[in-house]
């Protein structure tokens, strides 16, 4: 399979097309055939390891101290359930779903990847594409996780900062469907 790999730190020219051998699921695991991901954020700070100097150590620990422990990046991945596991129950072959890969090694820069099936992984509903499934589990799920925090109520005036983009698209959506008076502000670049 194709995977899009980095071996070192640095700017978008480190990342590599690299033959991979086809994960095989294991018990409870699902392997989706990886048909959209998303560049993340995360998946640029890890990959360019560009943050403060105190914050650099701390990633290094985590991430790996001169190169990244997990070569394959992508936090999220959207596409097609290719095979299963045994043990798995929720999910079946030809299912359209959309998982978060951050807990799971990371590998959405891949054709493929084995998810257990316990795991941020669901199925996409029937009037959505993979392309606007795939960022939901981002920027969605933290949006609501956030919005729930500050128990909206109807009428309430709130100020999204940061509302184009992904967690902030999904916020300015989620308050107003909660009835709030929205305004959201952004940068100029």
């Amino acid at each position: 399979m194709k995977t899009m790999v980095t071996t070192k730190y640095g700017p978008i020219e480190v990342l590599q097309i690299e033959e991979r051998e086809k994960p095989t699921p294991r018990v409870n695991e699902v392997l989706i055939k990886i048909l959209a991901t998303t560049v993340s954020v995360g998946d640029v700070l890890m990959r360019g390891l560009d943050l403060p100097s105190g914050q650099k150590i701390a990633a290094r620990m985590f991430l790996g101290w001169s190169k990244p422990k997990k070569d394959i990046l992508g936090m999220e991945a959207a596409g097609e359930v290719e095979a299963v596991g045994s043990g798995v129950t929720k999910f079946k072959v030809g299912d359209r779903v959309f998982a978060s890969t951050f807990w799971n090694g990371l590998g959405g820069y891949a054709q493929y990847k084995c998810i257990p099936e316990d795991s941020m992984i669901g199925l996409i509903p029937e009037n959505m594409t993979y392309e606007q499934a795939v960022p939901v589990l981002g920027g969605g799920v933290t949006a609501i996780k956030i919005l729930s925090k500050g128990n909206i109520q109807p009428g309430q005036k709130i100020l999204i900062y940061g509302a184009s983009g992904n967690v902030g698209t999904y916020a300015v959506q989620i308050a107003k469907h909660l009835g709030a008076e929205v305004t959201g502000v952004c940068s100029t670049r």
